[in-house]
């Protein structure tokens, strides 16, 4: 014990003096989280449309009116000629046109189907679907309250019973994305920092030849490898804190579960991160290469395959039984389910047992490798 704290004051001694890390160590995930829980929105409001009117008349007006207090929808411009439309969508400065056809108050008295055309920019898919599932909502609603006023105006109460759905929804109950955002970039911070740090410390001793000084040393390999893993591991959960903290400061966001078990199951998550860290660091030579492997061969596909960026049930079949070798993906029910919805050990047991095998399983393949190398 007496070598590993020796060694451990080696460390610390050794990042204190590097300037250059102890910003990225501790400044970096508070900045990351700032930018990407501002930017990582998938909230989509204030559409700019542009309206082009060929009714003129008081129920168009009406129509147009509920579409901008719906919050979702800012009207822009105001066509008069529909060629003007082709020129907004190209420049970028409306989403979607909501042409009103001549009529259509007509229409409306009548009790008649009367058709909108909705324009809609379809360079962003994700904004082109939303928008028209606004405008559906929107112009249904009108048509029902037209209804409404119409059988009010023609039957007795009693013979018009409407159907109507309260919707409640739980846990995020006001469908805030950056609720659902944060603590996923929390995941991710936790995972590039010590996995990245892990990897290229180890591969910078290799470059400096202080490894090679190392392995002739008294010092078993088990002891050097705790000495360089637990550094990280400290700085880990010193990131975990100072992350809750920025959530809580910039965003209010507090978990509704127990802290204590969020840190403990984060610890937890460290055996994969600290342990894929040490295996890219046994194939690489450089620093760069040890960047590049941990960038393409580890850190995309979790973020592309854990739940972060796209729904595992939307992914193949296929791809959703790969996604279970995938450390992340459990971390990521764990965290949201924590934060969001308060769940407790009794609910996370399953990912949390599925962490710590996995997290045993590859610190063990990757220090019996690097033993080996020793």
């Amino acid at each position: 014990m007496n070598i590993i704290k020796y060694f451990l004051q080696k460390e610390f001694a050794q990042l204190r003096r590097d300037r250059k890390m102890l910003p990225i160590v501790f400044i970096a995930p508070v900045l990351q989280l700032l930018l990407l829980g501002y930017a990582a929105n998938l909230d989509v409001d204030m559409i700019p449309i542009a309206v082009v009117d060929y009714d003129h008349s008081l129920e168009s007006r009406k129509l147009v009116d509920d579409f901008v207090q719906s919050g979702y929808f800012d009207t822009v411009s105001r066509f008069q000629d529909p060629e003007m439309i082709d020129d907004g969508i190209d420049e970028g400065s409306i989403v979607m046109a909501l042409v009103i056809p001549s009529g259509f108050q007509r229409d409306m008295q009548r009790g008649d189907t009367s058709v909108l055309q909705a324009i809609v920019d379809g360079a962003d898919a994700n904004t082109a679907t939303i928008a028209i599932n606004y405008a559906d909502i929107i112009a249904r609603r009108y048509s029902a309250e037209v209804k409404m006023s119409s059988l009010g105006r023609t039957a007795s109460a009693g013979s018009f019973m409407p159907i109507s759905v309260e919707a409640r929804v739980w846990y995020n109950p006001e469908l805030k994305s950056r609720n659902f955002m944060v603590p996923g970039i929390l995941a991710l911070l936790l995972m590039v920092m010590t996995m990245l740090l892990t990897s290229l410390a180890i591969v910078k001793e290799k470059e400096q030849g202080t490894l090679e000084h190392l392995n002739v040393t008294p010092i078993k390999p088990i002891q050097l490898i705790v000495g360089k893993l637990v550094p990280f591991s400290i700085i880990g959960m010193i990131d975990v804190l100072l992350v809750l903290a920025a959530s809580r400061i910039l965003f209010g966001l507090v978990p509704n579960g127990s802290i204590m078990l969020l840190i403990l199951l984060s610890a937890l998550f460290l055996l994969s991160t600290l342990g894929l860290g040490l295996l890219v660091s046994t194939v690489s030579n450089t620093q760069q290469q040890a960047m590049m492997s941990a960038l393409f061969f580890v850190m995309l596909p979790m973020i592309f395959l854990s739940g972060f960026a796209f729904p595992i049930e939307n992914m193949p079949r296929i791809i959703q039984y790969v996604t279970y070798a995938l450390p992340l993906r459990y971390y990521f029910v764990i965290i949201r389910g924590i934060f969001l919805k308060g769940a407790g050990i009794s609910t996370l047991w399953d990912e949390s047992l599925m962490l710590f095998v996995f997290g045993v399983s590859v610190l063990g393949f990757s220090i019996a490798r690097f033993k080996k190398q020793a």
